[in-house]
């Protein structure tokens, strides 16, 4: 284990003490749970004396720290993929046995108002904090439906092994109740706190010229951006002088996918048309260029950060129609709804979006607005700060 040498901004100087919160979190990124997980140490450091466990260096510890969080490194076992091969396997079994004694003492140290533990990946983690005896928090983000039932059983420990659960969206809240029953009783639903641009830049006045499509992402199979290329194939096929950008990365271990993508690219003609610029942790200028996003989730998706981040950028939205996304997307004049497997579908939404595009330029404006008042800062502090400080209320017998 090691510690950043930032202390944070509740480790010393004059005023009270506060309550010493442990947030642990598998990764060190700048992705969807990673920016959520910002969210919560702006909402929590106000009240708690944040340390943060990370397993790894990463962007998202400047980050951390800059918000006044005391971050450290802990090895962790972190629930993945690549767990189901024996090779990954015998990693998460080390992991867990080598970072044991060490979760144990940052527990017992910064823990004694709560662990948090960010996302369903982490078991280890609920368990070690009743050995310590802590209470502990998960905070869901994920929402795997069509995983097999015993898998998603396995993923529920953690959930099932915390005090309470903070579900981001109803959709997870009961996607894990199916398989983890007795965690609805001690489980709220607190939906994201998702920033808007610094400076909001509305979409352009007139269509001239080729039509910029927007994939935001991780590139991998189940967030679709096979779908975003097969739409805009279909949409030059139907004369439409248009292009893609693909702002996402793969995880390491899926270059096949991006290999495979890029053949699929080259073959239908398309390379001058998609733009693949890698991942980018400020994506505002990217959106603030685009005209319509396409966020094409083939797997279930448990709210929806990129299609809010979107809404908010006064972004015309086409999106899958299943899952949390629904629910992200819910109210949203200038979003479209449609059939993942159909790439037809979501050509034909684009041209609809496009159609009329003074009016789907003021639906955009309007639903920024409305999402603005969503999904504010202080209203997810204060919901979430809640749910932080029943933990200790708890402990006490108050509750």
């Amino acid at each position: 284990m090691s510690a950043s040498s930032h202390r944070g901004r509740g480790s010393g100087g004059a005023g009270p003490a506060r309550p010493p919160v442990l947030v642990v979190h598998p990764g060190a990124e700048l992705y969807g749970a990673d920016r959520v997980l910002l969210g919560s140490v702006a909402a929590l450091v106000a009240d708690f004396d944040v340390t943060v466990a990370l397993p790894g260096p990463g962007p998202l510890t400047a980050e951390l720290e800059a918000l006044g969080a005391r971050v450290v490194r802990c090895r962790m076992p972190v629930l993945r993929n690549g767990a189901l091969r024996p090779a990954g396997l015998a990693r998460l079994v080390a992991d867990a046995l080598r970072g044991l004694v060490p979760a144990l003492r940052l527990i017992r140290r910064h823990g004694a108002a709560g662990v948090y533990v960010n996302t369903l990946t982490l078991p280890s983690w609920p368990l070690l904090a009743r050995v310590a005896g802590r209470r502990s928090l998960c905070h869901v983000h994920e929402a795997e439906q069509s995983l097999p039932r015993l898998l998603r059983r396995g993923l529920a420990l953690g959930p099932a092994l915390a005090h309470r659960v903070v579900a981001n969206s109803g959709f997870t809240r009961d996607v894990l109740a199916e398989v983890a029953p007795r965690t609805a009783r001690r489980s709220t639903v607190v939906h994201n706190v998702v920033p808007g641009p610094p400076v909001l830049r509305p979409v352009r006045e007139t269509l001239t010229g080729p039509l910029h499509l927007l994939y935001v992402g991780r590139l991998s199979p189940r967030k679709g951006p096979q779908v975003a290329v097969a739409a805009l194939d279909e949409l030059v096929r139907r004369g439409v002088d248009a292009r893609l950008v693909l702002l996402g990365s793969v995880f390491t271990g899926y270059e096949w996918f991006e290999a495979e993508l890029r053949t699929t690219i080259a073959a239908a003609g398309l390379d001058d048309r998609v733009d693949f610029v890698g991942f980018r942790s400020d994506v505002w200028p990217h959106l603030a260029d685009a005209d319509v996003v396409l966020v094409p989730s083939v797997g279930d998706e448990s709210f929806g950060n990129t299609a809010v981040e979107a809404v908010l950028a006064a972004r015309p939205l086409v999106v899958s129609d299943h899952s949390g996304l629904r629910e992200a997307t819910a109210g949203y004049a200038g979003v479209r709804a449609v059939d993942p497997a159909r790439p037809e579908e979501w050509a034909d939404a684009v041209q609809a979006v496009t159609g009329d595009w003074g009016a789907t330029r003021a639906a955009a404006l309007e639903d920024a607005a409305q999402a603005q008042r969503r999904h504010t800062s202080s209203r997810y502090r204060t919901e979430l700060v809640a749910q932080v400080r029943a933990l200790t209320r708890e402990l006490r017998g108050e509750l």
